[in-house]
């Protein structure tokens, strides 16, 4: 009986908390139809929303794939001076707010800072367009790729990159022959990840970007607005876009979680 209630306690507890909340959300996005549906996501608005989101969600991942594999490489390691820094510093993003960490970045890189002031006169503006979206972004989704590497690198030790580049293989082979064959359902399982985070990022991007329409509003800043303009029926459109996707991205963590499990076997 205890099992029962235990059990029966949780299944309630997912349905409250996410099952009926997606629920509503199919609802709201198809109650007026398909057709209003359809109409709703073919507004110029939503479809550059929708845009721009994927564009920046793909720097992303690429961006952070790149660099999070070279941080892991540093913290797994441990030979570079620095590298408990580095391995402090990475999870600063989960401790600090979006919000924060926007305000942050407007502080650096703002069009009234000596940063932002260098970029202005080379006409690239960071803050309130596209690239200041897409540092914010790479902040709050940088661990990602990091904590999901560093822990595979350390079990497997390098001891197999020692002895290919003893017998003559370059760094560059050695990377691609030994060290990426050992990590890559690790490295796709952080990418992944990364992925589903940049997609719902709101906060950073809110204060970095100023939202304007048809120039810096993502996906998340156009259901915010449409929602404070109480137009629901677009907030629920591209909500359910979103969560679809994030849905199919659920499925591919499964997927990964699956090979990764054999891999390691």
């Amino acid at each position: 009986m205890r099992k029962i209630g235990l059990y029966g306690f949780v299944y309630v507890w997912f349905a409250i908390l996410i099952v009926l909340p997606v629920l509503g959300l199919i609802v709201g996005a198809f109650r007026d139809g398909a057709g209003a549906f359809a109409r709703q996501l073919a507004n110029p608005e939503a479809v550059f929303s929708l845009k721009l989101t994927f564009e920046i969600t793909g720097l992303t991942v690429v961006i952070n794939g790149v660099f999070g594999v070279l941080a892991a490489l540093v913290i797994a390691r441990r030979r570079a001076r620095g590298w408990q820094v580095i391995n402090a510093i990475v999870d600063l993003p989960f401790a600090v707010s979006p919000v924060i960490a926007g305000l942050a970045l407007t502080l650096v890189y703002g069009p009234r800072t000596w940063i932002g002031g260098v970029f202005a006169s080379a006409y690239i503006k960071i803050i309130y367009a596209m690239p200041g979206m897409v540092l914010a972004t790479l902040f709050v989704t940088f661990p990602f790729v990091v904590r999901e590497l560093v822990p595979v690198l350390r079990e497997k030790g390098f001891a197999q990159e020692e002895a290919a580049v003893t017998l003559g293989a370059s760094a560059w082979t050695t990377f691609w022959r030994v060290t990426l064959p050992g990590m890559k359902w690790s490295l796709a399982y952080g990418l992944v990840l990364t992925l589903a985070r940049a997609l719902g990022e709101f906060g950073a991007v809110l204060v970095v970007s100023g939202a304007v329409i048809m120039l810096t509003q993502s996906a998340t800043l156009y259901v915010y607005q449409a929602t404070v303009n109480s137009d629901l029926q677009a907030a629920y459109a591209v909500s359910l876009v979103l969560a679809a996707t994030s849905f199919v991205i659920l499925m591919i963590l499964q997927l990964i979680k699956k090979r990764q499990g054999r891999h390691l076997v």
